[in-house]
């Protein structure tokens, strides 16, 4: 009974000594342990929240390179869009443009041959106006000559005096009426020239240089178209026998020589072609 209180006594003076820190080594080591304890704790806390931040850090600033880096890829993206679409415009631009200087070309060709036209239309009115201003004066003219008793033939109006003249005098009367003594250029026109049954002088005659028969135009006489007489021209009894005529008419051959002081119905020719 003793025994067992004593033990119980024991018991609770160590339980108090623990409480109290009379033992005070023991009390000691037990706090440092804890502290110990509790302060690796707080190290890793401090440690994993380092590692968090750390690593939260990281992410962020990888963000934020990745969004800079999608950002200048954007905008590189969007530069190359826009250099794009202006590429295109600008072909489109330079496509209309060749287009529009294309038809431009034509449009000046175009132009220019309008206006040729229109020259060659002004031209041909001019032409065609003077064509129209002649065959009026011709109108006149063969009108005028007609009435006046002049005959047409083969291009020519021909005029056959009712009096008598010499060669010279003949001439001038024919001059005069804007025409002159006929010339003969073919076969039909010296058939035509007998119907009228006259001795007649002609625009023929040798007065410049003898022997060289020439007409009153200038133009020599051919052996094509000559038509005298048998043994004409010859100065008949050494006549000075000049000037050309139609003697013997009932013939084709019918041409004579004639001194030109003699006087002679004459024929006159107006050349006027229709």
């Amino acid at each position: 009974m003793e025994m067992a209180n004593f033990h119980d006594a024991s018991a609770r003076s160590r339980g108090l000594k623990t409480c109290t820190g009379k033992d005070g080594k023991g009390m000691k080591g037990q706090i440092f342990h804890r502290w110990v304890a509790v302060s690796f704790c707080l190290l890793c806390i401090l440690q994993a929240a380092l590692n968090i931040t750390l690593r939260l850090a990281l992410s962020v600033g990888s963000n934020c390179k990745n969004l800079s880096d999608v950002k200048e890829e954007w905008k590189r993206i969007n530069t190359t869009l826009q250099l794009n679409s202006f590429t295109k415009e600008l072909d489109n631009l330079q496509k209309q443009l060749n287009f529009n200087a294309s038809q431009k070309t034509v449009l000046a060709k175009e132009r220019d041959e309008l206006k040729r036209k229109l020259d060659d239309f002004t031209s041909q009115k001019t032409v065609l106006a003077k064509e129209r201003d002649e065959l009026k004066r011709k109108l006149d003219d063969f009108i005028h000559y007609s009435q006046k008793g002049w005959v047409y033939f083969s291009g020519s109006f021909y005029y056959v005096s009712s009096t008598q003249k010499t060669w010279t005098e003949s001439r001038d009367d024919c001059l005069e009426q804007n025409a002159d003594l006929m010339i003969i250029n073919s076969k039909e026109e010296q058939n035509f020239s007998r119907q009228f049954q006259k001795v007649m002088w002609l625009g023929l005659s040798d007065r410049e240089t003898e022997g060289v028969w020439k007409w009153v135009d200038g133009t020599v006489l051919t052996e094509r178209f000559s038509f005298w007489s048998s043994g004409e021209p010859n100065n008949y009894n050494g006549r000075n026998e000049d000037c050309g005529m139609i003697w013997y008419y009932n013939t084709e051959d019918s041409w004579n020589d004639g001194v030109c002081e003699n006087e002679n119905f004459w024929i006159c020719e107006k050349k006027m072609a229709l």
